[in-house]
């Protein structure tokens, strides 16, 4: 019973060791590291979550294997159980260091990651690791590898649909037709904000914040409009009508005045784009001119319109220019009887 003591607290010593590396060293130095907002901290903290604690233990049971009274078959049996333990953490680890920086490294350059890419380098890297650890125990992967590829057509065959939105979500990320960020409009009618490329899915959220699921293969080969291509920034047109008796050169100069105001307010960076307006037609009641505004992307299109419409109506009321509306002019003729319509003498 003497010769499990050492072993039993080799056992215990990792057991505790993972819970105050854990709890107490881990926490404050993810907490200090965040602090000093060091680029990559919190993916690194992310993938080692509970690590510390599963290679603490890790190691006490090694050493408890090392030092334990056992055959030498079993404790090679063990050893390698943890060897395949330890390797499979490792590839956790990679896998979600691999995840998160795809993840940082897209959101620099496009703007807001996908899952479907993420999620593609997670799985290259836990393939990988898997291998390795094969190849580590000495199971041999080449046959493997070989059953991989003829099973691979088997079930290509049997997951056409699957495959299909698969290499369609890659072709609308490869083609950047579609990226997560964009504001696009169906053909079908639905509308909103793509928030995410799946495997399988585009996930696109409404203003309403209905969520809209697409099959990447529908998506590919339907009829949309994405209103930030070729860029964010789109030009918000205003129908205006004034009387006749306006001066149309004040009408201008306030309409632009009134425009650059609201355009300072909501789309600051664009104050080199001039708005401007452009008359066109002598209707009954107006001379009508639409006015040409740029704005940051589709969705502030609303609150320029509302800001536009407000602050203009002040405006005109002030300068006095009139917007007219339609004015009918009904002449009712005494009432005259049949007697005289039909013996006018």
């Amino acid at each position: 019973m003497m010769e499990w003591i050492t072993p039993i607290w080799f056992i215990l010593a990792g057991l505790l060791a993972g819970i105050i590396g854990e709890k107490v060293i881990f926490k404050k130095l993810e907490i200090f590291v965040t602090n000093k907002r060091i680029a990559g901290s919190k993916i690194i903290f992310h993938s080692l979550h509970r690590m510390t604690f599963l290679w603490f233990v890790i190691a006490g049971f090694f050493w408890a294997i090392l030092s334990a009274p056992l055959k030498p078959d079993i404790a090679i049996v063990l050893q390698k159980i943890l060897t395949i333990a330890l390797l499979f953490s490792v590839t956790l680890v990679l896998a979600r260091l691999t995840a998160g920086f795809v993840n940082l490294f897209i959101r620099k350059a496009e703007g807001v990651p996908t899952s479907l890419i993420s999620n593609l380098a997670k799985a290259i890297v836990f393939v990988l690791g898997t291998l390795i650890v094969l190849q580590t125990v000495g199971v041999e992967i080449t046959p493997i590898i070989t059953t991989l590829g003829v099973g691979g057509i088997a079930v290509g065959l049997a997951l056409q649909d699957t495959l299909a939105n698969l290499f369609s979500g890659f072709y609308l990320i490869i083609s950047k037709q579609v990226r997560t960020g964009d504001y696009v409009k169906l053909d079908a009618g639905h509308e909103g904000y793509v928030i995410d490329i799946s495997w399988r899915n585009t996930t696109i959220k409404e203003i309403s914040n209905n969520i809209v699921i697409v099959p990447n293969s529908k998506l590919s080969s339907a009829i949309f409009t994405n209103y930030h291509l070729p860029a964010k920034e789109i030009t918000l047109t205003m129908d205006v009508g004034v009387s006749y008796n306006s001066d149309l050169e004040e009408v201008e100069r306030v309409t632009v005045e009134v425009a650059k105001e609201v355009m300072h307010e909501i789309a600051p960076e664009l104050k080199e784009s001039e708005p401007y307006i452009r008359f066109h037609t002598f209707n009954d009641f107006s001379i009508d001119f639409t006015l040409y505004m740029r704005v940051s992307e589709y969705f502030d299109q609303r609150i320029g319109k509302h800001l536009f419409v407000k602050k203009l109506h002040k405006r005109y009321q002030q300068a006095g220019i009139i917007i007219p509306f339609p004015i009918r002019e009904v002449n009712v003729l005494n009432n005259i009887s049949k007697n005289s319509v039909l013996n006018p003498d």
